[in-house]
């Protein structure tokens, strides 16, 4: 709901800072968590990217929004080399 209606025109921080709140040890809610903010880097990069560089997720979710979001077309190669120094080791 949040990736299809609210990354455009209908784009609020709450959104972000909401999904940021969630710690989960589902796989699947973390791949779901690192899928929105991957996909919000390529269409909110400015406003997403301070959740990256702040460490606002837990390391596999972060380092997995890296990952997805690196792999995206949408994402210029400038912001893929910075998203890479942001991995956490």
């Amino acid at each position: 709901m949040l990736m299809q209606h609210f990354l455009d025109d209908d784009f609020e921080l709450k959104y972000p800072e909401a999904v940021s709140g969630i710690r989960s040890e589902e796989y699947y809610v973390n791949m779901m968590i690192a899928w929105y903010f991957a996909t919000a880097l390529a269409k909110q990069y400015e406003a997403v990217l301070p959740f990256i560089e702040n460490r606002r997720l837990d390391v596999w979710t972060h380092n997995k929004v890296i990952q997805k979001a690196r792999e995206s077309y949408r994402i210029t190669p400038e912001w893929k080399e910075y998203l890479n120094t942001l991995k956490i080791k």
